[in-house]
């Protein structure tokens, strides 16, 4: 089987504070692959590390057979990995459908974006349907007309979904996705993330709703004090001592309500 993502032996300490111990583990195409553990266990450091946001201290990362441990930020969004942030800022003058646009790959991110540097009229038209489409798959239609900043912190989130989806990525990479996100657009979320899947996009998804885990991916890797202590299903979870242990020691009837 083919690894889309390669993460060997990765560590990362801030000071004296060791944040991410020897961590290994793999994706493959089209897998959803979940990323659980107690706050402060190095989940959002992981991703910062495969994204390029934080340069690892050791180890190597692989993303279709390339080495991009050591790539900038903005190269790796280049090679097809793509992700979201747990509290996502928006532009407070561009409306939903202006942030979209600007973070399509035509338009080399935002920043180009937002100076208007396009490539090209046809393309341009390709971005805006692309834009509308995803717009309407994350119920935001509706809004696109109104300032970014405006939105709720639900709708914030999933508009940071379309935005990262503009550049077509193999991999994407989401922080939280269900934080703040209502009820009502829970299921309609899942189904988009398991169509997405279907599609040939893998996920690695860092969440603390469990059900949204079990309904959602195929394998979990659960960290603890920057380490992989588990590596199963999700109906494996409650009954592995480790991730028990990794939850305060909190019995199995409990679990579900700890992560």
């Amino acid at each position: 089987m083919t690894h889309l993502l390669e993460v060997a032996g990765v560590s990362k300490a801030f000071g004296g504070n060791q944040v991410l111990s020897s961590v290994s583990f793999n994706v493959v195409k089209g897998e959803i692959l979940g990323l659980l553990g107690p706050n402060g266990s190095g989940k959002s450091t992981l991703l910062n590390t495969i994204s390029g946001f934080t340069r690892p201290d050791g180890g190597s990362i692989t993303f279709n057979g390339r080495p991009i441990a050591r790539m900038a930020s903005h190269r790796i969004i280049q090679t097809g990995i793509a992700r979201t942030f747990q509290l996502p800022v928006m532009p407070e003058k561009m409306s939903v459908m202006e942030v979209v646009m600007a973070a399509g790959t035509r338009q080399h991110g935002l920043i180009n974006g937002l100076l208007g540097l396009a490539s090209g009229r046809k393309a341009e038209q390709e971005d805006k349907a692309r834009a509308s489409e995803l717009l309407d798959t994350l119920l935001l239609t509706k809004v696109k007309d109104l300032p970014a900043a405006a939105l709720s912190g639900g709708q914030k989130k999933l508009l940071g979904i379309a935005c990262a989806l503009m550049g077509n990525p193999a991999l994407l990479m989401l922080d939280e996705p269900m934080a703040g996100v209502h009820p009502q657009l829970r299921q309609e979320l899942v189904e988009t993330l398991v169509r997405l899947s279907q599609q040939g996009i893998s996920l690695l998804v860092i969440e603390h709703d469990m059900h949204f885990i079990n309904t959602l991916c195929q394998r979990c890797i659960v960290l603890d004090r920057g380490q992989i202590v588990a590596s199963c299903r999700p109906d494996e979870l409650a009954e592995n001592q480790q991730v028990l242990d990794a939850y305060l020691g909190r019995s199995t009837a409990t679990l579900q309500e700890a992560v």
